[in-house]
This record gives C-alpha cells, sequence and structure tokens, in this order.
C-alpha cells in the first residue's frame, strides 16, 4: 500500500507501487482533470504539484511519492478561483482545454516561485505543448496572472479578456 496526500486528503492506494500516478489519479481517485497526453513525459498535459514541484503524473510512480503532498489541478481551486485560471479565463486562452490542466499546474508553480515573471521566464516555466497555438495569448495572460496574484489588478470574469486596471 501506498499512502501520500492528494489535493490536502490522505490517501493509500492498494495498487502496484509501479502504477504511474496519473492513473491512480485518474482510476482510483477519480480525479480526471489530468490529462493523459503522450505518456512519455512530453507534453505536459498531466503537470502535477509534488510538493511545490512540477511533476508529470505520467512518469511518476506511486510507490515514489510515500509521503509526499500532491495537487491536482482539482485541488488548486475548486471555484477557478486562482490567479492563473482567472487570468486565462478572462483572455479567452483555452480552446479546446485539453493541455489547460497541466499549463495551469506549470504557471501556478512558476508564479509560486517568481512573481514578476519575464516573457523569458515564463517561455522556460511553462514546458507543455498545445496543439491549438495558444502560446502568445498565454504570455500575457500569465504576465496578467502574476498582476492578479501580486494584487496589482483583480479580473473581471464578466468582462472575458479584460484584466480590470485599479483605479485611482
Amino acid at each position: 500500500m501506498t499512502r501520500f496526500t492528494v489535493n490536502n486528503q490522505p490517501v493509500e492506494y492498494r495498487m502496484d507501487p509501479r502504477t504511474p500516478l496519473l492513473w491512480a489519479l485518474r482510476d482510483a481517485s477519480n480525479l480526471t482533470g489530468t490529462k493523459y497526453g503522450c505518456g512519455t513525459g512530453d507534453c505536459g498535459a498531466c503537470a502535477v504539484d509534488v510538493d511545490g514541484t512540477l511533476r508529470l503524473a505520467c512518469q511518476e510512480t506511486i510507490g515514489a511519492l510515500e509521503g509526499n503532498f500532491v495537487t491536482t489541478i482539482e485541488g488548486l481551486s475548486k471555484d477557478r478561483s486562482h490567479p492563473v485560471q482567472q487570468a486565462l479565463i478572462a483572455a479567452n486562452v483555452p480552446q479546446c482545454g485539453y493541455c489547460i490542466p497541466g499549463i495551469v499546474m506549470a504557471a501556478s508553480i512558476l508564479l509560486r516561485n517568481n512573481r514578476n515573471p519575464s516573457e523569458e521566464d515564463i517561455k522556460a516555466g511553462i514546458p507543455n505543448i498545445c496543439r491549438c497555438g495558444i502560446y502568445p495569448r498565454l504570455i500575457g495572460a500569465i504576465t496578467d496572472a502574476a498582476r492578479i496574484a501580486r494584487g496589482d489588478a483583480p479580473v473581471s470574469l464578466d468582462a472575458p479578456s479584460q484584466v480590470v486596471e485599479p483605479s485611482d
């Protein structure tokens, strides 16, 4: 049996310790926000937060995570209130949405470690592949998310694609 914490809840998986985290999350815990993309660790669709570090769930075995804390897209915020989620929605970034959970997780970790990332920092911190080609809008949205996280600008979800500037 393998024990660790997922989205602030202790879990015990009665699965082979060699089982990839991706399948434990999706099949045993019914946390389907973490997506299967390539299975080789190249696309980032399965990105999760393990103790504050971006990890690819298709490449991590549950046995290697004993005692760790895992956060999935479902655990980031239940109501899409995380600054990254707000900014992506406001900028109308998601298209098909398949890569978005992994991108949100990568961006949330980036912003936790760097509250004012440059465009180069964002490109380096978001290794995910998006087949829809959202990259230009994604850079701006993550920049906006950093501003939201710092309290420099609230987001209005009633008016998509608008970061509301604070009034003086």
